[in-house]
């Protein structure tokens, strides 16, 4: 089959691989109808994500039709549609019947590589480092789902792939990352980030109950999308000192959440954004944590941070005395995927919200290594890749 394989820093390659095959009797085989390029993809691109090999076959974010199944899968048939979860969960540890799916105890068969620096290990997600399972990706044609009796989520008639496709992990995402503020009516939630998951964070909010998201960002067309489809008010970090126009915009007070959905790539304009690009270009410091220091600061007194942004590893001179002093609560996390997957097809069968709208780009599998360019490289207004096998 065709897929898309990592090859080094800033090197995608469509190439010939093997078709994945049953190996344990709760897999099943999936025909890939449509997959896309997610913004934490852009972290393996870039080179940051540690324990990627080459010839790794990319991507979480697929769905497409079951061609084959497991002796052990009994609630799904040849033919059904499916979305597939990023995260990979056995559906029967302690943290899946706790509704932690993204903290299986059973999915990733590396679990050793992430216990050396996290302590413990999360659950095995797809095509995402050897540190995370080593499990092959959803760019390509076919790919093989472990504990399919519990990770395939069939999808009724009468909705298109491009509308139900981000099921599978920016949309979980984003509304997660709004559920974490225990958000009550009349907050005002700040987004750092009008990418994709920030797009779904802001429309998440305001399904939750905000009555007011601003969202902060430097690209035009990103700042644009957050005004027409999430309704966020919007602040450009280049052109204002975002902490000032925050407390303006709130009376003084500060907003009641602060959403990071950027991560360790943070942008920004100032000598600790030098300061981080500098540390992380020779690995003194994993992750540029621009956002989280700003969120820390500008978040009002008793708030909420929410973390839905991908870090990996080390980062320094954070504000904790700003967070401790003005008794700041931290929810974070990989994405509990299975968790809200009935309530977000809800919305989407209702008409509350429909995902395509962040769709900018639709490319064949063939073209997977331009579209990771222009995503990356921001060029011709990008702002989702989704692609077609």
């Amino acid at each position: 089959m065709k897929a898309v394989c990592w090859n080094g820093a800033n090197d995608m390659r469509v190439e010939t691989v093997p078709d994945p095959k049953i190996l344990n009797p709760r897999d099943a085989i999936v025909k890939i109808t449509t997959t896309a390029i997610c913004g934490s993809d852009l972290h393996i691109y870039n080179g940051y994500i540690p324990t990627m090999e080459k010839g790794d076959i990319m991507g979480h974010e697929f769905m497409g039709e079951v061609v084959e199944l497991g002796s052990a899968v009994k609630n799904l048939k040849k033919g059904d549609r499916v979305i597939v979860p990023f995260t990979i969960s056995c559906g029967h540890c302690y943290f899946c019947q706790h509704d932690f799916w993204s903290l299986c105890d059973n999915s990733n068969p590396n679990a050793w590589m992430a216990e050396k620096l996290m302590g413990y290990s999360p659950s095995g997600l797809f095509g995402y480092s050897h540190m995370m399972g080593g499990y092959a990706g959803g760019q390509a044609e076919y790919a093989r789902v472990p504990f399919a009796d519990v990770g395939l989520f069939k999808i009724p008639d009468g909705l298109t792939d491009e509308q139900v496709l981000f099921l599978t992990d920016i949309l979980p995402t984003g509304y997660m990352a709004a559920d974490n503020c225990n958000i009550q009516p009349g907050d005002i939630v700040a987004v750092w980030g009008c990418g994709p998951v920030g797009q779904f964070t802001i429309r998440s909010a305001y399904l939750l109950g905000a009555e007011r998201v601003i969202a902060i960002d430097r690209i035009p067309e990103r700042l644009s999308l957050a005004e027409k489809y999430g309704g966020a008010e919007t602040l450009n970090y280049e052109k204002v000192d975002v902490g000032e126009a925050l407390k303006e915009m709130t009376g003084g007070r500060g907003p009641d959440a602060c959403i990071d959905a950027v991560g360790m790539e943070a942008h920004g304009i100032d000598l600790d954004y030098l300061y981080d690009q500098a540390k992380q270009a020779v690995r003194l410091e994993t992750d540029r944590p621009i956002v989280l220091r700003q969120m820390m600061v500008a978040c009002r007194k008793g708030g909420h941070i929410s973390i839905p942004g991908v870090y990996v590893g080390v980062i320094d001179k954070m504000p904790m005395g700003a967070a401790m002093n003005k008794a700041l609560t931290f929810k974070m996390g990989q994405t509990h995927v299975h968790k809200y997957l009935p309530a977000l097809l809800s919305y989407i069968e209702d008409g509350k919200i429909d995902p395509s709208f962040v769709i900018t780009h639709t490319l064949p599998l063939e073209q997977a290594p331009h579209g990771y360019e222009i995503f990356n490289q921001r060029k011709d207004n990008c702002i989702k890749v989704v692609l077609k096998p």
